[in-house]
């Protein structure tokens, strides 16, 4: 049995830290495969907004190639945009020249041919530089033109984007799929810049901040000191002689105020959540890869005290052998290599069945982490690692004890006089509160990460969620989406609809972008007020459940409209408009508010409320439907009809709102689940090497206990007897874990602007849950000696 538990918790543990280690090493592999690596960086502007540090990477469309010109340090300098606000770049439907299928794909962005130059993307069709060279070329990855033209040469072939067959897209390039180790992963078609302007003037506009800046620098030029001369460059030469020469002295001093640094690219996966951007890169966090490596360690330092406790706890059953040993001329350096090989073996075996553990539990690993993880059986350094891993684990947990059994007098041991292991319990209770210390803070935060899931989830966020359905894709009907709103209107199962692609929510396609606003005729010496602009339609605020708080709605039948807006409590407030219905805004453009609605959610509620301005626009890639019915099935039998009239060729794509707004936290929901998985793991491992103590000192006290019951103790005091010991070192934990738990869960909910209160239940609740659990381990042994017949255990006496 105590083989069976030092074993099993050590296999346990070993799988869990096998798995995390897959994790650790896939999270900080990202962009390591790029030649020239080491030179390649992503440029990051950060200000203080009254006393935040703001990070962006979103930059003025002529400031790469002013840089490349001026700077001699920098080798090459590109662009990339992948913000789904432009035509383009996000999602779109794609057709071929011989088909008239349209198929929607994601995963599309515009790049510079210089980004193609220094990423070195490995070409399998096509010249690299020449892939993006001309207007309206583009280059797809293996995998899309495996699917578009199998069989055939993909070089020099049209491909169509939502219809649009006056712009014809043309094929100049094939690259490798981005391994699931690049932050570009999830780009699949890179649509050139050349020759794009978005608007009027858009490539030399100044005041526009839309594109991050990816750049080489020179051999040995050193980045730091680099980063300083490019700040001053490019503050003193572009950003605050154009601001100057518009007038805005407010914006003079922020631009004039903003540091340029380079991020290593290699960094930019892990090392990006406090930067804003447009969210279509995919990001990690290194916060995670430290839980999750703090988890696994603490895992396997539980499995290593069990081992320790156990072997320590029966050393008086191994007194005799040492003495003996010693006796017939041991040397105490043979014995304690004798302890640490057992040790030793004891790893091995467990590194065995946990690799075969971790294999098994790998999917559901995945599932967790939201990962696609492998397991390297084929890599020739597994083997290597276990075996390493394996020596230096056994002997960490073996190196206490071998000295420990090593130690004893052969004369006081031949006497009998050694009985240590049940008398001299200090440093192993000491293990046993540090256990239940790591499981209860583990408890603890698995309580509160779910408490601030379902704050987020339920919270009153000044929209209706529920019953919204979004179709796709609808902007290649073009002219035909508002006949297409109006039939779904007739539906009875339609309450409204609404054509607009700014929704309050994270998900596929929605856009976002960022504006200035100031009250009219203050724009030079007021500051501005930031914000979104969105357009939308008549039946958007009714169809989404918004609350206009002051003045109305938007009428398609009045003509004034056109020129008038809808802002939100919180850019009311941010303008200092006492009376906003009738004021006039500006943008660039003046506005004359009509209406306020209450403050909703349209970002994470990690972050504060922003202002947002809501005007009468075309903006039509997505059509929100609120239904009124509980049959959700017939509804979309009724919606795909009504669709199928209107695009045949193109097959609908729906989700519904609910589904996005939950999305958008999927990274604190795995947290949760993760925390919840690797706590019931730590109590387990836990328990096994409390119910090993429980049991050997049941063992122990067998004949103590047999006395007992002749002299009349019942079957609860004797379980009483047996078990207030180890409760008691439960309540120590409990009150050990509980303040540094309060501090990590605070640093924790520090990310969120809107969170939950810790509450002193929490800690209440995981307390009585150790303490349920170890009584419920513990009790086990107790009440099986407590009920065995005395006449057993005294019949040597």
């Amino acid at each position: 049995m105590y083989s069976a538990i030092k074993i099993g918790g050590f296999a346990f543990s070993i799988a869990a830290c096998i798995l995390i280690s897959l994790y650790i090493i896939h999270e900080t592999d990202y962009d390591n495969t790029y030649p020239d690596g080491d030179r390649i960086y992503r440029v990051v502007g950060s200000f203080n907004d009254k006393g935040t540090i703001r990070k962006g990477t979103s930059f003025q469309a002529p400031l790469s190639k002013v840089i490349q010109a001026d700077l001699p340090e920098i080798e090459q300098a590109g662009r990339l945009l992948p913000n789904a606000l432009f035509y383009g770049a996000g999602s779109n439907q794609v057709t071929t020249e011989n088909s008239p299928v349209s198929i929607h794909e994601e995963g599309f962005t515009y790049m510079d041919q210089e980004l193609m130059d220094i990423l070195q993307l490995p070409m399998i069709a096509g010249e690299r530089k020449e892939a993006l060279k001309d207007p309206y070329s583009l280059v797809i990855t293996k995998s899309k033109a495996a699917k578009y033209f199998a069989g055939k040469n993909p070089i020099g072939k049209i491909i169509y984007l939502n219809g649009n067959k006056a712009a014809p897209y043309t094929v100049k390039g094939v690259i490798e799929d981005f391994p699931s180790t690049s932050h570009l992963n999830a780009f699949n078609f890179l649509l050139t810049l050349k020759g794009v302007e978005f608007y009027p003037g858009e490539q030399e506009n100044w005041g526009a901040t839309n594109y991050p800046i990816y750049l080489k620098l020179k051999k040995g030029t050193n980045s730091q000191q680099f980063e300083k001369k490019l700040t001053q460059h490019v503050r003193n030469k572009y950003w605050i002689p154009n601001l100057e020469e518009s007038g805005n002295i407010r914006a003079v001093q922020v631009w004039g105020s903003i540091t340029l640094a380079l991020q290593p690219i290699n960094q930019i996966h892990l090392y990006s959540s406090d930067i804003e951007d447009y969210k279509q890169i995919q990001q990690g966090d290194i916060k995670f890869v430290w839980l999750f490596g703090g988890i696994a360690g603490f895992i396997l330092l539980i499995a290593c005290i069990n081992f320790i406790n156990l072997s320590t706890a029966k050393s008086a059953n191994r007194a005799k052998e040492v003495g003996l040993r010693k006796v017939v001329g041991s040397y105490r350096k043979s014995l304690i290599v004798q302890f640490l090989t057992e040790s030793i073996l004891y790893s091995a075996l467990s590194f065995t069945v946990g690799l075969l553990l971790a294999w098994l539990f790998l999917p559901l690993f995945n599932m967790l982490a939201g990962k696609d993880l492998t397991f390297p059986w084929m890599q020739w350094q597994l083997l290597p690692i276990l075996f390493v891993s394996a020596l230096i684990v056994g002997l960490f947990a073996g190196i206490y004890p071998s000295f420990y059994l090593s130690g004893f007098r052969p004369i006081t041991v031949l006497k009998g006089q050694i009985s240590r292991g049940s008398k001299n319990p200090i440093l192993r209770n000491g293990l046993v509160i540090f256990q239940f210390v790591t499981s209860i803070m583990l408890i603890i935060g698995t309580l509160i990460i779910n408490g601030q899931m379902n704050f987020i989830l339920n919270k009153k966020i000044g929209f209706d969620k529920d019953q919204v359905i979004i179709l796709h894709g609808t902007n290649t009907l073009g002219d035909q989406i508002k006949t297409l709103k109006e039939e779904l209107q007739k539906l009875p199962e339609v309450k409204s609809a609404s054509v607009s692609d700014y929704l309050p929510v994270r998900m596929e396609g929605v856009k976002r972008n960022g504006n200035s606003f100031w009250k009219e005729g203050k724009t030079k010496e007021d500051a501005a007020a930031s914000g979104q602009f969105w357009g939308i339609d008549e039946n958007y605020i009714p169809t989404l459940g918004m609350k206009l708080v002051e003045g109305r709605n938007f009428s398609k039948d009045l003509a004034t409209d056109s020129q008038s807006v809808i802002i939100n409590q919180k850019l009311a407030k941010d303008l200092g408009l006492k009376n906003p219905i009738g004021a006039r805004i500006t943008n660039g453009n003046v506005f004359t508010v009509i209406g306020v609605v209450a403050d909703f959610n349209f970002e994470s509620l990690k972050d504060e409320m922003n202002g947002l301005c809501m005007a009468l626009g075309n903006s039509p890639t997505m059509l929100s439907i609120k239904v009124n019915s509980q049959d959700m099935t017939s509804t979309m039998q009724a919606i795909s009809a009504v669709w199928k009239k209107f695009s045949p060729d193109q097959a609908i794509r729906y989700t519904f709102l609910d589904e996005g707004y939950a999305n958008m936290y999927a990274d604190v929901k795995r947290t949760g689940n993760i925390f919840t998985s690797f706590a019931v793991l730590a109590i387990f491992i836990a328990c096994l090497g409390l119910f090993g103590l429980a049991a050997f000192t049941t063992e122990q006290r067998t004949k103590e206990i047999g006395i007992r019951k002749v002299l009349g103790a019942s079957i609860n005091g004797i379980v009483q007897l047996l078990s207030k010991d180890f409760i008691r070192l439960v309540f120590v934990a409990i009150v050990i874990a509980s303040p540094i738990a309060w501090w990590a869960m605070n640093k924790w909910l520090e990310d969120f602007a809107y969170k939950i209160e810790i509450q002193w239940w929490v800690f209440a609740i995981a307390g009585m849950t150790a303490i349920i659990i170890a009584l419920i381990t513990v009790s086990f042994q107790a009440i099986k000696a407590a009920v065995a017949n005395p006449t057993k255990s005294l019949r040597s006496e």
